[in-house]
């Protein structure tokens, strides 16, 4: 079995670069496709044109040229993988040949986080990028805390790592459509830490499980309706993943999951939230899930304790 986790990508034998969706895989690789190759296509590597496929339009092209591959993402047979593309080893390459990744594994090398637990992810990975693109900075396990911690102090001195001004976080918003006000978006997400510019780019610091925290995959359920709930949050030791989990204390509901990244870190244990979206039923257990679509309508996680702190309610 190829060993791969959420955030790797992989090139397929038609060239084809998808990019892994989950950290548990059945009957082949869970992940999107993201680049396919096109002599007129945007992006360019070693020569060869392609073209970038977002989301939705990845589905259509999918259900045209590979229907017996599409179920909630895209399986695609291990037998189908030319080429496993890793975030830790791109470090190398890119700190070599961009000022931007070398900024970041400095401020985050300095702070105790080894290199073996970095990654870059996202079209720099594969080398698709070009001069809009963002850079997705990835740290593993539990170094990403302290890697969060050190771009937050970076933020206060005068080095090449900056803070994101109002600008940018209207684009951020915009991008990411979420039922929240901008007034509250912006809030929770200056607390979180992990968003920032490295020489006038805008960076994420992503959060992906190291390998021992991967352990059993999480049961499937049936949905059963919607919900909206006010819960405390009692443990959020994986709410920077994918998805963002919180166990709360509720009569009803065991765990709110978020797949959208929008509500990853949105709150601390001991914080009174809100959240609605389709609750999942799983024996006894019942989970609220936020992000049942790319761009989910009717569905948030918002930090009560938080908002009131601010004096937003």
């Amino acid at each position: 079995m190829l060993k791969t986790r959420l955030r790797d990508f992989f090139i397929t034998h038609d060239d084809w670069i998808f990019a892994v969706s989950d950290y548990f895989h059945q009957y082949g690789i869970r992940s999107t496709l993201r680049y396919v190759p096109d002599e007129n296509g945007e992006r360019q590597m070693a020569g060869k044109r392609y073209h970038k496929y977002d989301f939705d339009d990845a589905f259509d092209f999918m259900r045209k040229h590979r229907p017996e591959w599409v179920k909630d993402v895209h399986v695609v047979p291990e037998d189908e993988v030319k080429r496993i593309l890793y975030p830790t080893e791109a470090i190398k390459r890119l700190e070599a040949s961009d000022s931007r990744i070398a900024a970041i594994v400095s401020v985050l090398e300095k702070a105790g986080v080894p290199r073996t637990h970095m990654g870059v992810t996202g079209s720099l990975l594969p080398g698709l990028d070009n001069e809009t693109s963002d850079v997705d900075f990835i740290v593993y396990g539990k170094y990403w805390f302290i890697a969060r911690d050190a771009i937050n102090q970076a933020k206060k001195e005068a080095g090449f790592i900056e803070d994101i001004n109002m600008n940018m976080w209207e684009r951020i918003y915009k991008k990411r459509v979420p039922e929240i006000s901008f007034e509250e978006f912006v809030v929770h997400e200056k607390r979180k830490g992990n968003r920032g510019m490295v020489k006038g780019t805008y960076f994420d610091l992503l959060f992906v499980r190291d390998w021992e925290q991967i352990k059993e995959p999480p049961a499937r359920g049936k949905d059963i309706g919607t919900m909206k709930i006010k819960a405390t949050v009692i443990n959020s030791d994986f709410a920077f993943d994918s998805p963002a989990v919180y166990k709360v204390q509720h009569p009803e509901i065991d765990y709110v999951l978020s797949y959208t990244h929008t509500y990853a870190g949105q709150a601390l244990p001991g914080e009174l939230i809100e959240a609605q979206g389709v609750v999942e039923k799983i024996g006894e257990m019942k989970r609220l899930i936020v992000g049942t679509s790319r761009e989910p309508k009717g569905e948030w996680i918002r930090s009560v304790t938080l908002l009131e702190k601010e004096n937003m309610l």
